[in-house]
């Protein structure tokens, strides 16, 4: 069993931003690959960032590519999203996910445990 409690989360002006923490518990963290999903109002859940267990590996939404970037310090059981260069169609809630391999995947549906969400806010 994982646990996920995401934060970082808040009100931004567009051009600014944001470092999003997700805390992990469990031992088997580092065994998992992690990723990032959001979701706007009335919009289906879309994948943002996603790692595999080590670090070495990432994948990200075009929307997002060069702008954001997902790390892990399995150590400390975190995992972060870096988001630069935020825009107003970065606004929604974030989720922090953990698949129960090793190497990740792009549909959340492949995800087993869910963090609560934080929302992001991007004012124009």
């Amino acid at each position: 069993q994982v646990q996920l409690v995401e934060s970082g989360g808040g009100l931004v002006q567009a051009g600014g931003s944001l470092r999003l923490s997700c805390a992990a518990s469990g031992r088997t963290f580092r065994n998992y690959a992690m990723g990032w999903f959001r979701q706007a109002p009335g919009k289906e859940r879309e994948f943002v960032a996603a790692i595999n267990w080590s670090g070495g590996s990432t994948d990200y939404a075009d929307s997002v590519k060069g702008r954001f970037a997902i790390s892990r310090d399995n150590a400390k059981n975190q995992v972060y999203l870096q988001m630069n260069r935020l825009k107003p169609e970065d606004t929604a809630v974030y989720y922090c996910a953990a698949r129960t391999t090793s190497s990740y995947a792009i549909s959340w549906s492949q995800y087993a445990y869910w963090g609560q969400g934080t929302q992001v806010t991007v004012s124009s």
